[in-house]
């Protein structure tokens, strides 16, 4: 069973039941600007479910509702926001600006966001500085859900990693994708939905090998694509942890100290001006990264980001999201006095 609702009621849904819960309006609009913008895309994990795991951080007392984000430019080419406690989707909005003007005034600058709760997509946010005519690379950890390749205990994060570059006339070139098999969402929306998950995805408690989406949230996920996966996985953790100061998601999950929450530690994002590196021939070097994109697709191959993209022009052109019935009843619980 499906509910189908259109786009204005989902972003109006998205905002209400946060504000409901005690999120302050900013910081409401912000995280629910990318909730919606999931959903829109058809990326159900990040979607409208968020807003159940959004209100649950708050309710175990883990995310600030309403603190006020604090920039400072620490040096030439890094913006630094404390998020103090919050989510990291307002301080994203306040230190976008300061990271584009960077970039484009020395060629490359970066945003080391901190003390963050962090649950969102990448891909909105390295949209958006793809948007500004920027290349952007965005990574984070979370909590140590996942194990080493030959191990069987969480070390990793799912550890994200995204990049965007601008396409003249275009949407941009995106990947975004973790570096465990499957995104924790995607086994938590098998557990609610009593499907098994492929193979390869995680292991039980024991270290067993499992299709059973309850075993593996009890258990560890596995990296992809094996060791590479899980050198990747390091590289996000060393990148996003000590080098701007923050958290490892093996800190994260001990700091969380078993409430469910979201994950809090930092995100560090790279934007890089193409005009500025590319120099007098900016026009022939676009141009020469618009044949090699022209050489995958006109064999038949997919961008990455492509069937999102057409699912964005589906939902535009219908005005209209659909979910799961029971996700819909459940959201609308949090609406309740």
């Amino acid at each position: 069973m499906t509910t189908t609702i259109s786009l204005d009621e989902a972003l109006n849904l998205s905002i209400n039941v946060l504000i409901h819960n005690g999120f302050s309006k900013d910081h409401a609009q912000s995280i629910a600007r990318v909730i919606w913008a999931c959903q829109r895309d058809e990326c159900q994990s990040h979607g409208l479910y968020r807003l159940l795991v959004c209100v649950h951080t708050l309710r175990s007392g883990k995310v600030s509702p309403d603190a006020v984000p604090e920039v400072s430019e620490a040096a030439d080419t890094l913006v630094r926001v404390d998020a103090k406690g919050a989510y990291s989707l307002l301080a994203f909005d306040k230190g976008r600006p300061i990271l584009a003007e960077k970039a484009r005034r020395h060629g490359m600058a970066a945003l080391a966001i901190n003390h963050c709760y962090h649950f969102s997509a990448l891909w909105p946010e390295i949209e958006a500085i793809a948007a500004e005519g920027l290349v952007a690379i965005a990574m984070t950890p979370s909590h140590s859900w996942v194990a080493p390749y030959g191990g069987t205990k969480g070390v990793f994060g799912t550890n994200p990693i995204a990049f965007a570059w601008p396409r003249p006339g275009s949407n941009p070139f995106v990947f975004d994708f973790a570096t465990s098999s499957a995104a924790r969402g995607e086994i938590e929306l098998h557990r609610r939905a009593g499907k098994a998950i492929p193979e390869g995805w995680a292991v039980d408690k024991d270290g067993n090998a499992t299709t059973d989406a309850e075993a593996a949230m009890a258990g560890a996920m596995l990296t992809f694509g094996g060791y590479k996966g899980s050198a990747l996985s390091a590289m996000i953790e060393l990148m996003a942890g000590p080098l701007i100061g923050d958290f490892l998601s093996l800190e994260s999950r001990a700091y969380d100290a078993g409430a469910g929450a979201t994950p809090y530690h930092g995100e560090l994002i790279i934007a890089i001006d193409p005009k500025t590196f590319m120099g007098p021939d900016w026009a022939l070097h676009t141009d020469r990264a618009e044949a090699l994109f022209n050489a995958i697709v006109d064999q038949g191959a997919r961008l990455p980001s492509q069937r999102r993209y057409e699912a964005r022009a589906r939902s535009l052109e219908t005005g209209t999201v659909t979910i799961p019935a029971k996700l819909y009843e459940d959201i609308l619980a949090l609406l309740k006095p």
